[in-house]
């Protein structure tokens, strides 16, 4: 019962770092428990959405206190990605795990690219100013501190196919959502930073959601070894992540690290090769 102990505070930095650049935590739980704990691709990355569901939920609330959510976005949003992270989620059981485990890798080597060309503070920044300086925005949000938030909402059509397929990704391997609709808000859509994240999160704890149910499902299926498995890693994962969900957006509001984009991708590179590599000589 306490053999994964040390995923307790080990889920409470990761969650951390999640919330606060706003990308799945999955995307750091999937390769622990494939390549550390050696556990099959399919029931890793399931165990790890799961996990994220909490945590996420955690980082939710703290975001809907803050008032910095546009759940009309969300909405729209979500009427793509749910259905989506549920059809990948089904399709993760019936794939390979060599093939699943690759095709993992590559994810994370192509997702290590997006965040080490992804904008630094300052550009986020500079964004963020000339978001500000829009001419009758269509949407002004108050935030909890009072700060007014005023912006113009893009095409949200285009929107729903990006997200959509950070959707498929997400039940398929656990990861992509929060940097496709990142990508979207911020830099397609100019959303000022602090509401394209708290709305990402926002999309990503509910698609998350659907997808590990579908999971979890397959789990119920595989028997009482596996059950018990999941369940003796998320006794620890998931208070650890809930903890992290409050930590990460106080960290946002207070902490600005510059280029840790660039050190995020970086890791995720390393991680993603590694992955390959493991593969390969398997």
């Amino acid at each position: 019962m306490l053999e994964y102990w040390y995923l307790f505070p080990v889920s409470i930095i990761i969650a951390t770092l999640a919330n606060y650049i706003g990308v799945g935590g999955a995307t750091f739980f999937s390769p622990l428990f494939m390549l550390v704990l050696h556990i099959r691709p399919e029931i890793a990355i399931g165990v790890a959405l799961i996990t994220e569901v909490f945590g996420f939920a955690s980082g939710v609330s703290a975001y809907i206190k803050r008032k910095l959510i546009d759940y009309k976005m969300a909405v729209i949003a979500l009427t793509a990605t749910i259905p989506l992270a549920i059809i990948g989620s089904i399709f993760s059981h019936s794939i390979n795990e060599i093939v699943l485990k690759t095709i993992f890798g590559v994810g994370l080597i192509i997702l290590a690219i997006s965040f080490i060309k992804f904008p630094d503070k300052d550009e986020v920044s500079d964004l963020n100013k000339a978001i500000a300086k829009t001419v009758n925005p269509q949407k002004t949000i108050i935030t909890q501190q009072g700060e007014v938030i005023s912006y113009t909402v893009c095409n949200m059509k285009q929107g729903v196919s990006i997200v959509g397929i950070g959707g498929l990704f997400v039940g398929l391997i656990s990861t992509g959502l929060g940097e496709m609709s990142g990508y979207f808000f911020l830099q397609k859509c100019k959303i000022p930073s602090k509401v394209a994240t708290a709305t990402s999160v926002f999309i990503i704890a509910i698609t998350v959601l659907a997808a590990s149910v579908g999971h979890f499902m397959k789990f119920l299926d595989m028997g009482e070894e596996t059950m018990s498995l999941v369940l003796n890693i998320v006794v620890f994962t998931i208070p650890g992540v809930i903890i992290g969900g409050q930590l990460g957006p106080m960290l946002t509001e207070k902490l600005h690290i510059k280029n840790y984009e660039v050190i995020i991708g970086i890791l995720f590179l390393f991680i993603g090769v590694i992955t390959i590599i493991e593969v390969g000589l398997g």
